[in-house]
């Protein structure tokens, strides 16, 4: 109870911080040592609220994450991850801190049960989670330490553990505090009374808008002045970190006209064969439409190796459908370009398949095979056996195949259907399963092979036998000679070098390269847009020996960008360029405002509509709550005026959203007046609480003194 009253004595505080968070929202390779943004010891990171992240501590929870989130994930994205997580912490265990909240024995005791509840590898022979099973997993991790235990098959060390309960405490604090902030946050009477009102009460008005839009842009001029003015009265709006401009031309390694020419003219003599070449030399090179082992040649021959399955013509590729299934068995069609590749096809076999199938199976896997749980004990070999024994029970009675399925099948997506895969396409299964269901007969049965283990498969039923051909293909990936490489490459050492003399956008001009530019690189940023993950771009940018106007020649996947560093932005207010696009419009709309206000001398809504060639609109039921205005939308300025005014009265000029308003209130509705009004403070501290849970950390970390020494770290 003495927390919750020290949360409800803070209650105002909170709501305040939370309240200044929406209002500013409505208003409105990672780490080198080349940048000097902090005198922060080598040694740390970052601060939170004065807590220092220590460099080595961080280093050792993004291996944790980096394998956590597997090796897709760059080491930007990985070590940003671990930062938020890191603040996060820090943030709020400010405030555990300042109420002394803590997470005991018990409830720790508690969320390692809840986490690991349903992990097999915890549960006793009843199904139940075995805290003593846990136990003794712990103590093994400890005495193996720094060898790593495996749940699920996966490596886990000690410390892995101790990083797991670690967040796990953290998890519990952070829902002890949530709910405590909630608990000292109520929706009162009279709160709930205004939260009637705002809704209840409604006014019908009449209204002329004058549209911002009736004077042309072209006339409301605005300087350089009036937005730096603006971005200086609005400083917090324009704030900017650090940040680097380049422009930057870049040369792909990408084939010649000749490079495909010369593919193409291999595939043609695979075509059509070659018994001496242009020297006289015997070279005998069999025709592909003469072969007789297509596999051996295909694979010997192709980029792509042969797949022997049967495809109907939706599964062909669009582009050739056509040509490649009204073949002949043995004929040839192509050269043809494909998926980044030259090939040529050939019609192999054909046959008629049925489109769909429906069959039953009982999965037995054993350890090793695809998708196998942590609890699987059976050999190779002892899965076969079980797998051929019950399909001689299932032979003498099929009747039984449900109840085996329960007994025995590990294919936990087809249990509850008896085993059953309801009908399906060709090819939707693995190579050897797809085989058996569409090659063989319905009521045929038998014991198949794949990754997954030994299938007991029944076909129960086959459907709209059609024409399905084999198409042999050999393909050659369509990529630069290196004749054309080393061109590239000499192409973009003598940009880089010639750039720095003759200049850099009339080089580029004169060879007709494309010059792209790119704005606001921030010291953390990894990515090139339309280039990829670039991370030496954005370091070389930040190097304290980079200046302005410095040109540089980088290795890319797939050729080489040459980048001129073209501008160095100190952290501070954006510049007027900057912020043009967005401070413009408003400085056009204040002065449309005030040139609208000028010429109007009217003070009645006819004389204003004549005057404005306009007519005057209605609007009705309009609440304080949704202040949007019909045929006009939402203009909270206009409404808040308009239930200031009296029934019958008529309003001044009014600078809205979209245009200068005059109106008059014609009905004044008061909201049913109410004998309690708890249902309404109950809404009231709903809505309170979804502030929590979207805005109170956001709201204590714009408050907290973080400092972000990741940039100037030695990590890279």
């Amino acid at each position: 109870m003495a927390i919750l009253n020290k949360i409800r004595q803070k209650t105002l505080v909170l709501i305040l911080v939370i309240a200044m968070a929406l209002f500013a929202f409505v208003l409105s390779g990672l780490f080198d040592g080349s940048a000097s943004f902090s005198d922060k010891s080598q040694s740390v990171v970052g601060s939170v609220n004065g807590k220092d992240i220590t460099r080595e501590d961080f280093q050792q929870k993004t291996e944790t994450m980096q394998r956590q989130m597997g090796p897709n994930a760059t080491n930007t994205q990985v070590m940003n991850r671990v930062w938020d997580q890191e603040v996060r912490t820090a943030v709020l265990e400010t405030q555990f801190e300042a109420l002394g909240i803590s997470v005991e024995k018990d409830q720790m005791r508690d969320l390692i049960k809840n986490a690991m509840a349903s992990n097999p590898q915890f549960l006793n022979e009843a199904g139940l989670f075995d805290e003593d099973k846990l136990n003794e997993f712990i103590a093994n991790l400890k005495d193996i330490a720094p060898n790593p235990g495996f749940i699920g098959g996966q490596p886990l060390t000690y410390s892995d553990w101790i990083n797991f309960e670690q967040n796990l405490a953290s998890n519990g604090l952070q829902q002890n505090y949530f709910n405590l902030v909630r608990a000292g946050l109520t929706g009162t009477l009279a709160e709930g009374e205004l939260e009637h009102k705002l809704e209840g009460n409604k006014i019908d008005i009449k209204f002329v808008q004058v549209p911002y839009t009736s004077i042309p842009d072209s006339i409301v001029k605005v300087s350089k002045s009036e937005i730096s003015k603006y971005i200086n009265n609005h400083k917090k709006d324009f704030e900017v970190e650090e940040s680097r401009d380049i422009k930057f031309v870049q040369f792909n390694e990408v084939a010649s006209l000749e490079d495909e020419n010369a593919i193409k003219e291999g595939l043609n003599t695979l075509l059509n064969g070659r018994f001496v070449d242009e020297t006289g030399r015997k070279d005998t090179i069999i025709a592909f439409s003469k072969v007789k082992n297509n596999a051996e040649y295909i694979n010997l021959n192709s980029d792509i190796k042969f797949n022997d399955r049967f495809l109907f013509k939706s599964g062909l590729a669009s582009e050739v459908a056509d040509s490649l299934f009204n073949l002949k068995v043995g004929e040839t069609y192509g050269p043809y370009k494909e998926a980044g590749h030259f090939k040529i096809s050939k019609l192999i076999a054909e046959k008629n398949i049925p489109d769909s199938a429906k069959v039953r199976h009982i999965l037995i896997p054993f350890i090793g095979s695809q998708s196998a749980a942590p609890d699987v004990t059976l050999t190779e070999e002892q899965a076969e056996e079980r797998a051929d024994s019950l399909l001689k029970v299932i032979r003498s009675n099929r009747s039984k195949f449900p109840e085996l399925v329960k007994e025995f099948s590990s294919d936990q997506g087809s249990v509850e259907n008896e085993g059953r895969y309801d009908w399906h396409p060709y090819n939707t299964m693995v190579p050897e399963f797809n085989d058996f269901e569409f090659e063989g007969k319905v009521g045929d049965l038998g014991v198949v092979k794949t990754v997954f283990g030994f299938h007991i498969i029944e076909i129960e039923g086959q459907k709209d036998k059609k024409r399905a051909v084999q198409i042999g293909t050999i393909a050659r990936k369509i990529e630069p000679s290196e004749t054309t490489t080393a061109k590239i490459f000499r192409d973009a050492s003598k940009f880089e070098i010639d750039a720095a003399t003759k200049g850099f956008e009339e080089l580029a001009e004169e060879n007709k390269y494309t010059v792209r530019p790119l704005e606001g690189i921030k010291a953390l940023d990894e990515s090139i847009p339309g280039v990829g993950n670039q991370r030496q771009i954005v370091r070389w940018t930040f190097e304290d020996d980079a200046k302005v106007g410095d040109i540089k020649r980088f290795n890319i996947p797939g050729g080489y960008i040459v980048a001129q560093l073209v501008a160095k932005n100190e952290a501070g207010l954006m510049s007027v360029d900057d912020a043009t696009a967005t401070v413009l419009p408003i400085i056009r709309k204040e002065k449309k405002a005030e040139l609208i206000k000028e010429r109007i001398s009217a003070t009645t809504l006819e004389d204003l509509a004549t005057a404005e060639n306009t007519t005057a609109r209605s609007a009705s039921a309009i609440n304080m709550k949704n202040p949007t205005i019909s045929g006009a939308g939402r203009e909270p300025l206009v409404v808040g005026t308009a239930f200031g005014l009296n029934e019958g009265e008529t309003s001044g000029l009014i600078v809205g959203e979209k245009g200068v308003y005059m109106l008059q209130v014609t009905k004044v509705t008061p909201a049913v007046e109410l004998d309690n009004y708890q249902a309404a403070a109950n809404r009231v501290e709903q809505q309170k609480s979804t502030i929590v849970n979207s805005k109170l950390y956001n709201a204590l970390k714009a408050a907290a003194d973080i400092e972000d020494n990741r940039a100037a770290s030695q990590i890279q």
